[in-house]
């Protein structure tokens, strides 16, 4: 039984199904979304049934697969293949998923985004991007998807979505049993002093983003005049949730490291969603040099930099990067 506060009432927002479309795009997003409650209920148990942390695989990209990184993708993949999808590019498999030859979409998806998190109650998220099927398959530009969405596993399950006219975010309403639209519209602000990036790694970054840095930690004294904060939490969907309600800007830039050279965030399946859903809410997503969305992949496990966010915050990182 859920706690009710003195002012709550009867839950508000239209179900997800009156907004999503039942046909094309809409209705392949409508699959995903249908298939996390019990994703989420699996997350939210913990290791009371077992250990979703346990180490099963490597991945393409040399990351350990975890007992749930494998069971989520598994799950949406079935779901996929119900609704007619034509292939599916997924971070826990080397080879693209041949599911309905004659489906009239491809899906690029990351199941479980930071599971380096998971068991200890940190956000965990999921990343998709549909395009219309084509005989390239997935080696094309973000500019070729049709519609993109995020999960966002926290004290609260949230979805957000955009079809190519704008961005909403729904939040799973348990004594429904479905997802009901909280905000439509979402637009960033242009700039907001919260800052999301992995500090112990500043040393590699190229000069421009250190001299960022430390006029950003000269505050209000400095010469972008103002205090700043920062939030890291090691899951780009969780800080891609929080930039969207509240703004401000993340950053995984390449730096001088081997294996970082050219970021470390997959192109295809975790940066063009989140291009694609940042641009729809007003605000950049660049690799650093130009838009991610783009960037021509060089291979289905392609990385690349990322800087997202409100539109004066990433032009003003940009600006330093190519002193």
């Amino acid at each position: 039984m859920m706690l009710k506060l003195p002012d709550d009432g009867p839950a508000r927002g239209r179900p997800l199904e009156e907004v999503l479309p039942g046909d094309g795009p809409g209705a392949i997003a409508l699959a995903i979304f249908r298939a996390l409650p019990s994703l989420a209920a699996r997350l939210a148990a913990g290791r009371l049934h077992g250990d979703p942390d346990a180490i099963v695989g490597t991945n393409d990209s040399g990351d350990r697969q975890k007992a749930l990184d494998v069971a989520a993708h598994e799950h949406v993949v079935a779901a996929l293949r119900a609704a007619g999808v034509r292939q599916v590019l997924s971070e826990e498999a080397e080879d693209v998923a041949l599911l309905n030859p004659e489906g009239a979409y491809d899906v690029a998806m990351d199941p479980i985004d930071g599971s380096g998190s998971i068991g200890i109650g940190a956000p965990l998220g999921m990343l998709f991007s549909i395009l219309p099927a084509a005989p390239e398959g997935f080696m094309r530009p973000g500019r070729a998807a049709v519609a993109a969405g995020y999960a966002s596993f926290g004290h609260s399950v949230d979805i957000g979505f955009s079809l190519g006219e704008g961005v909403s975010i729904a939040t799973f309403d348990a004594e429904m049993g479905g997802f009901r639209i909280a905000r439509e519209g979402v637009t960033l602000k242009p700039s907001a002093p919260v800052l999301a990036y992995n500090a112990s790694n500043e040393r590699h970054w190229p000069e421009g983003l250190q001299a960022w840095l430390r006029d950003v930690r000269a505050g209000k004294d400095g010469p972008l005049g103002r205090d700043y904060n920062m939030r890291w939490l090691a899951a780009a969907v969780g800080e891609l949730h929080r930039i969207l309600l509240q703004g401000g800007a993340f950053l995984y830039p390449a730096d001088h490291r081997p294996g970082y050279r050219n970021g470390r965030l997959r192109l295809i399946y975790e940066c063009t969603p989140i291009a694609f859903l940042i641009e729809q809410a007003g605000g950049l997503a660049s690799d650093g040099q130009g838009p991610v969305l783009d960037r021509l992949p060089d291979s289905h496990h392609g990385m690349s930099p990322l800087i997202f966010g409100g539109r004066e915050e990433v032009e003003t990182i940009l600006s330093y990067l190519s002193r």
